[in-house]
């Protein structure tokens, strides 16, 4: 019974390590992005909310944010735990999950925070921009984006920090050392994992 929440800056790779993280520890990744299109192929009456929005170009509102994950959270396969990648992004949200997370009974076991030089992370999206022919992610898009998310997501990790969740975790170099941080980081904290 694994309870993790996965933060990082945009290109620390978290959607890559989200993904080996919920096999290692056997328990449903659950993203924000995955919660609405879900609801809306599924064609739900939050989802329908939600595609207005989108549809508009618009961010989904934490209010309605808040009611998908509370009923994501409340499905039978996340009984044994979870990874939350994307959610919380704000201190409001912070206190919305831990009210989510009391109804069950249940709270977050850890905090991974993926951490990375932002030089590094302009190379890297900088690089994948090319690759993929991506002209809107340029590098002063990119350095404001990495400026949002340490706006936003500092106050989350002093938060969690205060709590004595938060494990660091040099989030640069390949995938698999990457990964092998993170479990390493996580056995030390005695959660367990499957054998990879």
């Amino acid at each position: 019974m694994t309870r993790l929440l996965l933060i990082g800056p945009p290109g620390a790779g978290k959607g890559t390590q989200a993904v080996r993280l919920s096999q290692a520890c056997n328990v449903p990744a659950i993203s924000t992005g995955d919660i609405f299109r879900s609801n809306v192929q599924n064609g739900t009456e939050l989802g329908l909310k939600a595609a207005e929005f989108m549809n508009a170009g618009k961010y989904v509102p934490d209010s309605l944010t808040n009611d998908l994950v509370r009923s994501r959270l409340n499905e039978p396969d996340v009984d044994n735990g979870f990874l939350l990648d994307g959610y919380p992004r704000t201190a409001a949200q912070v206190a919305e999950l831990d009210d989510i997370l009391a109804g069950t009974g249940h709270e977050l076991d850890v905090v991974v925070l993926l951490v990375a030089d932002s030089d590094e992370i302009v190379k890297r999206l900088s690089k994948r921009a090319l690759e993929q022919g991506r002209s809107d992610d340029t590098e002063d898009v990119i350095r404001h984006r990495l400026d949002v998310y340490a706006e936003q997501t500092a106050p989350l990790i002093e938060i969690y920090s205060d709590r004595g969740l938060v494990v660091e975790v040099d989030g640069l170099g390949s995938v698999d050392d990457v990964t092998a941080r993170i479990t390493g980081a996580l056995d030390a904290r005695g959660i367990a994992l499957l054998a990879s």
